[in-house]
């Protein structure tokens, strides 16, 4: 077994597809293929379910994807370690963001980090909350956006913003009027949700619960956008962190305090005892100082 054919067939697990999986890795569907046939002979056990449109994991598959992560983020680390004692100029962090925090924050604080430190190679993917904390836990990232609480157990967590929740609705709707909203009053309406890779989507549920309530989901999505335009259309009602509320700009909305304090917080997370390069520490310390 070799660490290539783990890394081909994390790929494969990313894209669900082994045609796509071929097309990020530059490599010939055939030689993919072969390669992880290779790696299913070798073990003994079928690790991917082929099919015409899609490349699912057994079980089997599903515990090999998780140790060739773990594999995948130990040689990650030692290349980065040696990288910092031979003092190279160049640098390289992993980083995973969820989409609607990349799209609020992000890319002006990158532009800047990359006009001040142009040798530092930013690799960002867009993962859920939840997913960019297992992966950050898994080592496929040096570092991580996460909402909070999290477990500071295993994490070192590096707080970058704070802000209040706040209640979308219709223009006409029948809370349009009031200035603040309880959130017990929202026991009877429909939401549209986020999703439920979200963090916000676990963290919103257990308010309502502990409002006496289960809430009715009417739609979810990952597009902060999209939820605003349904409510904007009087499909239901949504409840969003202020920076993103105050980024619709469609008139039918109306934007509204909730009693209870509700509260987004971010923050950078890193896995605990985990080596920080160099490039990922200048990070850390680039975004604590800079405002978002």
């Amino acid at each position: 077994m070799e660490l290539r054919q783990l890394q081909l067939f994390i790929e494969v697990a990313k894209h669900k597809s082994i045609t796509k999986a071929a097309e990020a890795m530059h490599l010939s569907q055939p030689a993919l293929s072969k390669s992880i046939k290779a790696l299913e002979d070798e073990l003994g056990m079928i690790l991917i379910i082929r099919t015409n449109k899609t490349s699912d994991l057994t079980d089997a598959g599903r515990i090999v994807l998780e140790y060739a992560q773990k594999m995948s983020g130990v040689l990650s680390e030692m290349k980065t370690t040696l990288n910092d004692i031979t003092n190279l100029s160049r640098g390289q962090i992993d980083i995973g963001l969820p989409p609607i925090i990349g799209s609020l924050f992000f890319p002006r604080v990158i532009a800047k980090f990359h006009r001040a430190f142009p040798n530092i190679e930013l690799t960002i993917t867009e993962y859920g909350g939840a997913r960019v904390v297992k992966s950050v836990e898994e080592g496929e990232f040096e570092l991580g956006v996460a909402v909070l609480p999290i477990d500071e157990g295993q994490f070192d967590v590096y707080p970058i913003v704070e802000e209040e929740m706040k209640l979308l609705v219709y223009k006409d709707h029948r809370l349009a009027s009031r200035e603040v909203v309880d959130i017990k009053e929202l026991k009877d309406e429909e939401f549209i949700f986020y999703h439920e890779e979200f963090a916000l989507n676990q963290i919103m549920r257990n308010k309502f619960i502990e409002a006496g309530f289960e809430p009715k989901i009417l739609f979810q999505s990952s597009q902060w956008d999209l939820m605003t335009e349904m409510v904007a259309a009087n499909l239901g009602i949504t409840i969003l962190p202020r920076s993103i509320s105050n980024r619709a700009s469609n008139p039918d909305l109306k934007i509204i305090d909730l009693k209870e304090d509700i509260l987004w917080r971010l923050a950078v997370i890193t896995k605990k005892d985990r080596y920080i390069s160099n490039a990922g520490r200048t990070f850390i310390d680039f975004i604590l100082k800079e405002p978002l």
